[in-house]
């Protein structure tokens, strides 16, 4: 493939690249009064590079069509699938961002650069097919994530959320090297189809431990238990917009890696790490439970929330197939959906004079005084527990469908009790919400940016979401299958 093909490949990744580039140009030149055409030329870049990777997803792009630079980069319709839940989040963070941090007077020019480079780190990790272009794309998304964090330079909590995620993502980040130069010295390629040739027949013990590492990396990444000791903390302590932000694109970027690299590189030894990523992702249901019951942060609580989630997402990871992949990819979707819309609600909670509140207290009695913000924010709960009809429930039973086909039954079993543990937490803020005594301290005002993003929320997760399934049922389907699986 010559290089004009490949360059039209990575179109988005190179608008993504020269609009970063250029608004770093202006916000030096314009200082923080540039702030708000900064954010909008960014939401417009990441708009087009969304429209552009859209047909490639209808279409089902696959094959050697989508392969850029000889395999290091490919463009299917699985990566593209991906792309479409990243760009979306990081535009809905850059949308909220400007109210937020104008409360503190603190909104400056560089936030929204953060977020297109966030992205377009995160664009190539889940188009990553060679071990290299993983990193590269996993360090470009890392270094803008540990800005973003401690973004609030006078605020102890951001600062002590950017400094955690930095060591804890430095240590995951030396645990996921280490394993890749295992991998390497075994398989002689960073390739994962030569991977995938390499690994057939008896792994190794070398190549085990550095399939091992490399899976314990990743998990930091999408912080799946026992590796999500930092996100409590860091999604409490960094501003609310980075924290939506956190707990959506990074999630996706990093889980779409995740399954690439099992499926193609490992795809021929999925017995070696199924057992791994079935233990992680009872872990990550039954702490994200139990961890979210005591706490009285809302972020904390949606932390907690997080963890629970990513459990039933790899789920569908640990039934290896097709169906299971597209089934995650599903639960993905509306699981954007829902973290986005729960953090704009958060967004909200705002007293009379627009200073943020973040107590489950402060929701007492909102039914009374914000009646619908505390309508959209209860769908968003009884959506996250998987409660019928609400759109949240057809992630979790799609899931569990393809977890039933592949014949483990057991594992579907567990998770379905567990997933009983993670409703009494979202409950218990629908409650406070509707039978305590109003607080009455949740009293400002929400923007039409704010607003309009929460009605598109609470319209997708409705029972009017299943509009959709057939939809992005199809979607999931091409971009699952256009994996290319070991033979």
């Amino acid at each position: 493939m010559d290089l004009m093909a490949s360059l039209a490949i990575i179109t988005p990744e190179i608008i993504l690249t020269v609009t970063g580039l250029l608004l770093l140009l202006a916000a030096a030149w314009g200082g923080d009064r540039a702030s708000r055409m900064i954010s909008i030329a960014a939401a417009v870049s990441l708009g087009s590079a969304f429209a552009i990777v859209a047909p490639r997803v209808c279409a089902g792009a696959a094959g050697m069509d989508t392969m850029a630079f000889g395999d290091l980069f490919r463009a299917d319709a699985f990566a593209g699938l991906a792309k479409l839940m990243i760009f979306a989040a990081a535009g809905a963070t850059i949308v909220i961002a400007p109210r937020f941090f104008d409360r503190v007077a603190n909104m400056r020019a560089e936030y929204p650069i953060l977020v297109v480079f966030a992205a377009l780190g995160m664009s190539i990790m889940v188009s990553a097919t060679n071990l290299m272009t993983l990193y590269i794309g996993l360090e470009l998304n890392s270094l803008a994530a540990y800005v973003l964090a401690a973004f609030l330079r006078d605020d102890e909590r951001s600062s002590e959320a950017g400094l955690k995620y930095f060591v804890l993502g430095a240590l995951a980040s030396g645990i996921l090297l280490f394993g890749m130069s295992l991998v390497y010295g075994f398989a002689g390629t960073t390739n994962f189809i030569g991977i995938a040739q390499a690994v057939k027949g008896d792994l190794s013990t070398g190549m085990l431990f550095g399939m091992i590492f490399m899976l314990a990396g990743l998990a930091f990444k999408i912080s799946a238990a026992p590796f999500h000791m930092w996100t409590p903390d860091v999604y409490e302590g960094a501003p609310t917009p980075t924290t939506m932000f956190f707990a959506s694109a990074p999630k996706v970027a990093a889980v779409a890696l995740l399954a690439r690299l099992m499926m193609e590189a490992f795809g021929t030894q999925i017995d070696a790490w199924r057992q791994v990523v079935i233990a992680a992702a009872l872990l990550s249901i039954i702490i994200g439970a139990l961890g979210a019951i005591g706490q009285s942060n809302v972020k904390r609580l949606l932390a907690f929330s997080s963890i629970n989630n990513v459990g039933f997402i790899l789920i569908g990871l640990a039934a290896a197939t097709v169906a299971g992949i597209s089934a995650m990819l599903v639960y993905l979707a509306i699981y954007v959906v829902m973290t986005v819309g729960s953090f704009v609600a958060v967004a909200l909670m705002r007293d009379a004079d627009g200073n943020p509140l973040e107590g489950i207290s402060d929701l007492a009695g909102l039914s009374t005084t914000r009646p619908v913000l505390a309508a959209v924010m209860a769908m968003l709960m009884f959506s996250l527990a998987g409660i019928p009809p609400l759109f949240g429930f057809w992630g979790k039973f799609v899931v569990f469908q393809a977890v039933v086909e592949a014949d483990m039954l057991a594992l579907a079993a567990i998770g379905i009790a567990a997933s009983v543990i993670g409703a009494f937490y979202y409950i218990k803020i629908v409650k406070v919400m509707y039978f305590d005594e109003p607080a009455g301290t949740v009293t400002g005002e929400g923007d039409t940016p704010h607003w309009a993003l929460l009605g598109i929320c609470a319209v997708i997760i409705s029972p009017l979401g299943y509009i959709l399934t057939p939809w992005l049922g199809n979607l999931a389907d091409m971009a699952a299958a256009s994996l290319m699986l070991p033979a």
